[in-house]
């Protein structure tokens, strides 16, 4: 019988995947930043836009709000995006 502490635990695990995924996309945006050579080329409004759409419809396929799930991914790529141009522009300095 699950209690509430059983299901806050499924959610802590839960948790953890999400984040070990965030990681995850995080090392293969890293990944990405040897590809380009512009500032442009990171913030690619097309392929932004691109994923925003997907993950529309990945949330909507599974019955989740697609606006909660832009919000969030829209935040995520964000902060990749200031990562990749951090380290982009390390790149140029050596």
């Amino acid at each position: 019988m699950k209690n509430i502490k059983n299901i806050r635990d499924e959610i802590d695990t839960v948790d953890k995947g999400i984040v070990e995924l965030i990681a995850k996309r995080s090392k293969l945006v890293h990944n990405l930043a040897d590809f380009k050579s512009s500032i442009d080329e990171i913030k690619d409004k097309g392929r932004i836009d691109e994923v925003l759409q997907n993950v529309r419809g990945n949330a909507i396929s599974l019955n989740l709000s697609p606006n909660l799930i832009e919000e969030v991914y829209s935040y995520i790529i964000d902060e990749m995006v200031e990562m990749e141009i951090a380290e982009f522009e390390n790149k140029k300095v050596f």
